[in-house]
């Protein structure tokens, strides 16, 4: 049997698209509607950023702890996450874990390198953009990346919390990140991350005038291999 997956889930449409990604990738794997056991849960977001607006990054630990403790009780073998933001507390997490975990970032990082691409676009919340969680992950990979200035790290920001989390995908909000994709690749981005996990379901490879690295989809994809290899290997 292939591994129990759990999704210790944050905002409520990246959360779903990892799970609907995790269904459709089972099925090429283990035939029409076959997929990898899978469990979620989530705390409010609002908790969540709560604890972000405070700079509590412990509290968002703990947070995720609690559903890692959740899901381990439902069965699941390891865990993911489809929330970049919230893996800024991923190292204090990771000890303390009941089971362990698929990192956002280094399944970016693993898919770039596959690609040969060189410099990345770093695109999210403004605490994804300003904080360590691609940084680390993009350098021990060799990886250089940019992220947007002042300003646009501030309006995409606000697309995000006001629209994306909430099933709000404007014709106005993909041009301003389009706009921002392509300043990206005047500065020598060779492709662009989609590291908000709501971001690909408003930014579609076809409307990038850079390459996308689907955080969410690949994060999903990476546990449906691991969740079937495990099985197909024993």
């Amino acid at each position: 049997m292939a591994q129990h997956i759990g999704i210790v889930a944050c905002s409520a449409e990246g959360a779903a698209l990892c799970y609907r990604t995790i269904a459709l990738e089972g099925a090429k794997l283990l035939g029409p509607h076959d997929h990898p056991e899978v469990s979620m849960h989530t705390h409010p977001l609002a908790q969540y950023m709560s604890c972000i607006y405070a700079n509590d990054w412990a509290g968002v630990a703990e947070l995720m702890l609690s559903s890692a403790e959740t899901l381990a009780k439902a069965g699941a073998d390891f865990l993911v996450c489809p929330d970049n933001t919230i893996h800024q507390a991923f190292d204090l997490v990771q000890s303390r874990s009941p089971r362990p975990w698929l990192h956002i970032a280094q399944e970016v990082a693993n898919e770039a390198s596959r690609n040969h691409f060189k410099r990345l676009g770093v695109l999210g919340t403004r605490y994804l953009m300003e904080g360590p969680v691609y940084p680390e992950k993009l350098k021990a990979a060799s990886l250089e990346h940019r992220v947007p200035g002042p300003e646009e790290r501030q309006r995409i920001n606000q697309i995000i919390m006001d629209e994306l989390v909430n099933a709000q995908f404007t014709s106005r909000s993909l041009a301003y990140f389009q706009e921002v994709i392509r300043t990206l690749a005047d500065q020598g981005c060779d492709a662009v991350v989609l590291g908000c996990t709501e971001i690909p379901l408003l930014v579609t490879p076809d409307s990038s005038s850079l390459p996308t690295l689907d955080s969410t989809r690949l994060l999903a994809k990476a546990a449906v291999k691991k969740a079937v290899g495990s099985a197909q290997n024993l």
